[in-house]
């Protein structure tokens, strides 16, 4: 038999009250405010400094990775993006972020049991953070793939609040569930196919089965 560790959950309806308690010291739509940078903040001396804490023959490989579009600097550029939102508002509900959920961390891989599985593969640097820096690192990445592949302003903004809503209803769900309950789950690739069958045409979902 499976030995199963006991671990008191938070009350869900505690901790959803002190949710909306946050709201009244740190209203959402404060959130959303970009603080202007401080007068001589210089993005690129920025990279320069991180750069020299990387392997050396890796820097120009990495510079010339970002410069092929705005999408692939915007995932190169992690810091500049930790550095505007450090100086915003922060509800100090803090979670384990990944730190980078950029669209692009997310893949498929193969599962212990062999399934192939939709998840965030740059778990190599967690630390504990406002639940808000990575939501907004991935939602904004959302925002800049669409921009990258033509799609218009209200394409953008409907995949965002797509990917906001996915978040929060995930929330929902986890909140009930116990630690290895959340530590296991996963999206199941073969199940997600199925359900995306009636958006895509035959030939996508080919493609999608030969990957």
């Amino acid at each position: 038999m499976a030995l199963r560790r006991t671990v008191e959950l938070p009350d869900v309806e505690t901790e959803r009250a002190r949710g909306r308690s946050r709201r009244e010291e740190i209203p959402r739509t404060l959130l959303a405010e970009l603080v202007d940078r401080e007068e001589g903040y210089d993005p690129v001396q920025r990279l320069i400094d991180q750069g020299s804490t990387r392997v050396p023959e890796l820097v120009p490989v990495r510079y010339g990775r970002m410069l092929e579009s705005p999408f692939a600097f915007f995932r190169g550029s992690a810091l500049l993006m930790a550095d505007d939102i450090a100086r915003e508002a922060s509800s100090r509900l803090e979670v384990q972020v990944c730190g980078d959920a950029h669209l692009s961390n997310f893949g498929i891989f193969s599962s212990p049991e062999r399934r192939l599985v939709f998840d965030v593969n740059d778990f190599d640097e967690t630390t504990n953070g406002p639940f808000e820096f990575d939501i907004k690192r991935l939602v904004a990445s959302v925002a800049v793939a669409g921009d990258s592949l033509g799609f218009t302003a209200q394409q953008q903004e409907t995949a965002a609040l797509s990917a906001v809503r996915e978040y929060r209803t995930s929330l929902r769900v986890f909140a009930k569930q116990d630690f290895l309950d959340i530590w296991y789950a996963t999206l199941d690739i073969d199940s997600l196919v199925t359900e995306l069958r009636a958006y895509f045409s035959d030939d996508a979902m080919r493609q999608v089965g030969d990957v």
